[in-house]
């Protein structure tokens, strides 16, 4: 087994739908509490309207979290709440102690610099596509331009989603991100 799970949900309710969606999660929590490794569940209100309700479920481990995910229950409720929801919800799954610890009140979470995250990327995919078409290119001569296009943009994303990316972001976080600041 793994280390309890929570799941953040927050989703946007169409104006006049709240009473209705309020009583879906009334009902999926009442038979969520027959599932195994089910924790509770607790439900905020939007503090505004066009607010977002948040939902927080925890569960005893993740192969849990992952049964309620696959089940029967949890479609249903899916595809009741579809029409109430004014877009898809925002899922945020946390394990361990993290979720009991909340940044200090006015903690301004940091957006990236658009400006650099631009250069990253012109510079990342620059050298993406100039290295898989001096690798496979000549390869790929008597292809079509759309097939030879189709399959460098794929090994690109492949390669910028799985390897490049989520090492480089680690490393470049403290010159993309900016400081993060407390307003008080």
């Amino acid at each position: 087994m793994s280390e309890p799970v929570t799941v953040v949900v927050r989703r946007r309710i169409k104006p006049g739908a709240g009473s209705a969606y309020e009583a879906l999660l009334d009902r999926l929590s009442a038979a969520a509490k027959q599932l195994p490794g089910y924790l509770g569940a607790e439900f905020h209100r939007p503090a505004a309207p066009g607010q977002d309700y948040v939902s927080v479920f925890r569960f005893d481990s993740v192969e849990h979290l992952a049964a309620f995910e696959a089940s029967e229950l949890r479609a249903v409720f899916l595809a009741e709440v579809a029409p109430l929801s004014e877009a898809d919800a925002i899922w945020q799954r946390m394990t361990g102690l993290e979720f009991w610890f909340d940044p200090p009140k006015g903690t301004v979470v940091a957006q990236p610099s658009p400006h650099r995250m631009a250069v990253v990327l012109v510079a990342v995919v620059f050298a993406l596509v100039l290295a898989i078409n001096l690798a496979i290119g000549p390869l790929m001569a008597g292809w079509p331009l759309p097939l030879r296009l189709l399959l460098t943009v794929t090994l690109q994303v492949a390669l910028m989603t799985y390897v490049i990316m989520p090492r480089l972001t680690r490393a470049i976080a403290p010159w993309i991100y900016p400081a993060t600041k407390t307003v008080t």
